[in-house]
C-alpha cells in the first residue's frame, strides 16, 4: 500500500489485466469441450494448465506449445488447439467493479496505463473483444516484449515507454510477487483483493 508521503507524487495508474480488470479461468472454455467432471479435473491438472499457458505468456508461439503438447498427449490434440484458438472463452467476464473505476479515472483525467503477462497472441484474440483498453494510453504485454514479471527488466521497460518516473505511479496486481517486484523498482503497489479495497486506496491518493 503507498504511503501517505507518496500521495503528492503519485498521478498515474498501472494494471495488471488477468484477474484485476478480467477474470481469467481455464476451465470456463474446457467445461464446454468435456463432460465428465473427474476427466475435466484431470485434463486441467495435467494438460492444459495455467503453467503450461504461461510459455505463451513468456512469448512461445501457440503453434509451438499445440504441437509439442499434442505430441504428448495425442488423445487430446483437439483439445488442445481448442485453447489457441478459442482463448476468449476463457475469459469469463470483467472482475466486478473494476471497469467503473477505470471510468471514473478516465474522467478525472488520470493517466492509465497496463503491464500484463499475457501472450502476444491470445492477446490479440482478446483485444478487439475489450472496449476498456481504448481507456488505456499504452500496455506493455509480456508475450510481445518476451518479458515477465515478477522480473524487474519488464517494469523498467514500461517505465521508459510510458515516459513515467516509477514514483509517479501505483501498480495493481493480484500476485504479491509482482506487487513486491514493482515495488523494488520504485512503484507503489497494490495487492488487488477486490474493488472496494482498490477504490480505497485511490481514494487516499487523490486520484478518485
Amino acid at each position: 500500500m503507498a504511503g501517505a508521503s507518496a500521495i503528492s507524487k503519485i498521478d498515474t495508474v498501472v494494471f495488471d489485466i488477468g484477474n484485476v480488470l478480467y477474470r481469467w479461468d481455464l476451465r470456463c472454455l474446457f467445461e464446454k469441450l468435456i463432460d465428465d467432471p473427474e476427466e475435466l479435473d484431470w485434463f486441467l491438472d495435467h494438460v492444459v494448465t495455467p503453467e503450461w499457458h504461461f510459455q505463451h505468456d513468456a512469448g512461445r508461439s501457440f503453434a509451438d506449445m499445440v504441437r509439442e503438447r499434442s505430441r504428448q498427449f495425442p488423445q487430446y490434440a483437439s483439445l488442445i488447439k481448442a485453447y489457441s484458438e478459442r482463448f476468449p472463452e476463457s475469459i469469463p467476464g470483467p472482475v466486478e467493479g473494476v471497469h467503473e473505476i477505470v471510468h471514473a479515472l478516465m474522467q478525472r483525467a488520470v493517466p492509465i496505463f497496463g503491464i500484463s503477462n499475457f501472450g502476444a497472441e491470445s492477446w490479440a484474440q482478446f483485444r478487439p473483444l475489450a472496449p476498456i483498453f481504448d481507456q488505456f494510453s499504452d500496455i506493455v504485454i509480456s508475450g510481445e516484449e518476451k518479458l515477465m514479471k515478477p522480473d524487474r527488466a519488464i517494469f523498467e521497460l514500461a517505465l521508459k515507454r510510458f515516459d513515467r518516473c516509477a514514483d509517479q505511479c501505483i501498480f495493481i496486481d493480484d500476485r504479491m510477487d509482482n506487487v513486491a517486484a514493482s515495488e523494488a523498482v520504485g512503484f507503489a503497489g497494490h495487492h488487488f483483493t477486490d474493488a472496494k479495497a482498490l477504490e480505497r486506496e485511490l481514494r487516499a491518493l487523490r486520484l478518485l
